[in-house]
């Protein structure tokens, strides 16, 4: 039986893809940092562990209890949304600890785990790395690092027999679009120049779930991929279609496409 440790399973994604893993036969340990989430894993028949990402010492905690892992599927993360310059050096620093130095923190206290069966790292990253848009500067950056530690980390890796894919979603129909929203209220502020752009970087948030596929297409996407793990996996509305725009349309003409878009 493969033994997976999933990040980020209070719902979406790493929901969605442990139930699929576990009813395709694998030991799933499914974390979140809410002690009400970890109780509704653990009803479902998952080894269920609390987990912060950017907390090191439950980190190394829970990478204590894995002798071995087959697949680590780093999930966690969450949108800052809103102007770069209005957000906050302690909103900018969260969002990298969260989704890039986590998921860091994560594979390296799993890595003797996964050596141990010649595992596989599995990255969410987003299609949100190769296309920037405006007011989600920060997540699209953090995402972008996400992908470029992805592929340093695959030929780091290879030696050691560990494996790493990188899965890039486009739109899905999660709690993201919520969470983004909420980060933008954060941000917005009457004194700040965008101010009057506030609408459209509400809109912005709600992009990212706006007609999206299921988590659970993102979930079956991943089980499909394990036997032979492409170096990067596409999936959901937007996936294919909105990296072939950033490689082919001119730059010029694209940044003047979603600067009209979004009031800018």
């Amino acid at each position: 039986m493969p033994t997976t440790l999933i990040t980020g399973c209070s719902s979406g994604i790493g929901l969605a893809t442990a139930r699929a893993l576990k009813a395709a036969g694998h030991e799933v340990w499914a974390t979140a940092r809410s002690a009400e989430a970890v109780a509704r894993l653990a009803a479902e028949g998952f080894t269920a562990r609390a987990l912060d990402v950017t907390c090191p010492t439950a980190v190394q905690a829970l990478a204590a209890e894995l002798p071995a892992l087959d697949v680590l599927i780093n999930n966690a993360g969450y949108g800052a949304i809103g102007p770069l310059l209005d957000l906050p050096d302690s909103t900018l620093r969260a969002q990298f600890d969260t989704n890039v130095l986590g998921l860091l923190a994560v594979t390296r206290a799993c890595l003797p785990a996964l050596r141990a069966r010649r595992g596989l790292v599995v990255n969410v990253g987003s299609v949100s790395a190769l296309l920037v848009t405006p007011y989600a500067g920060a997540y699209c950056a953090s995402k972008a690092a996400v992908h470029a530690l992805s592929d340093a980390l695959r030929m780091e890796l290879a030696p050691l027999a560990v494996r790493v894919m990188e899965v890039q979603p486009g739109a899905i129909g999660t709690q993201f679009a919520a969470n983004a929203g909420a980060q933008a209220e954060l941000a917005l502020r009457e004194g700040s120049p965008w101010w009057p752009l506030r609408e459209h970087i509400r809109e912005r948030a709600r992009a990212s779930q706006q007609h999206g596929s299921a988590p659970e297409a993102v979930a079956a996407a991943i089980l499909r991929a394990l036997p032979r793990p492409p170096r990067v996996l596409r999936v959901g509305r937007g996936s294919r279609a909105l990296p072939w725009l950033a490689r082919w349309l001119p730059k010029a003409l694209l940044e003047g496409l979603l600067r009209r878009r979004y009031g800018l």
